[in-house]
């Protein structure tokens, strides 16, 4: 019996793709990129010329923001090693801790935001989302040296606001008060100022809140 499909504007598989493209650009950042920049170049190609907006003279200047990004991660792996008792090395760091691996894939995914790629970078946190447990709106916009501990069942909306050296660890929900389609363009989340550290299971609510 046919039944009537829902209607997008480029296939639903492209979720998988972008899943795959999204591991392989974390691995790009400790490989050789010189091996890798141009598999990954014709895999973003690929995928982005069928979405909403054409990306393909977007890669070079994404690569150019790359030696930032990497710079932020450091910090960010860094910061991580120095406050976590159970952290042995920045290579453990690196391998093992989910919350690493959820600031990576939102650094990555603000940056493509920021170069006017609109759905691709929903879909890169939302995978990450899915692996870590850590949601993190890419339009967030955070700091340097960022640490999250355990990362299970964190939250970070849309218009949150963080500084450096914050420290969140599992259970934080950075949101709004209220759910509203007429509140898209107004700063809904919180701000969170330098060296702030938000403990286990906090829920801190609204545009005007600052911690």
């Amino acid at each position: 019996m046919a039944t009537k499909k829902l209607q997008l504007n480029y296939p639903i598989r492209i979720k998988e793709e972008i899943a795959a493209f999204t591991q392989e650009l974390f691995y790009f950042l400790f490989d050789n990129q010189n091996e890798s920049a141009e598999e990954l170049k014709q895999k973003f190609y690929a995928f982005s010329s069928r979405m909403e907006l054409d990306c393909c003279d977007l890669w070079e200047p994404f690569l150019a923001a790359l030696p930032n990004i990497i710079h932020d991660l450091q910090l960010d792996a860094e910061a991580i090693e120095a406050n976590d008792p159970a952290a042995k090395s920045i290579d453990e760091v690196y391998l093992a801790y989910p919350g690493f691996y959820a600031i990576a894939i939102y650094r990555l995914a603000h940056a493509l935001l920021n170069l006017g790629v609109k759905t691709l970078p929903r879909v890169m946190s939302e995978y990450a989302h899915s692996v870590t447990g850590v949601d993190i709106n890419p339009s967030a916009q955070i700091g340097k040296s960022f640490f999250i501990d355990h990362a299970t069942g964190i939250v970070v909306g849309e218009t949150v606001i963080i500084g450096d050296n914050v420290k969140i660890y599992q259970g934080v929900t950075l949101g709004a008060w209220h759910v509203h389609k007429a509140m898209q363009s107004v700063k809904r989340h919180p701000t969170i100022k330098n060296g702030v550290t938000i403990y286990a299971n906090a829920t801190v609510l609204g545009g005007d809140t600052i911690v």
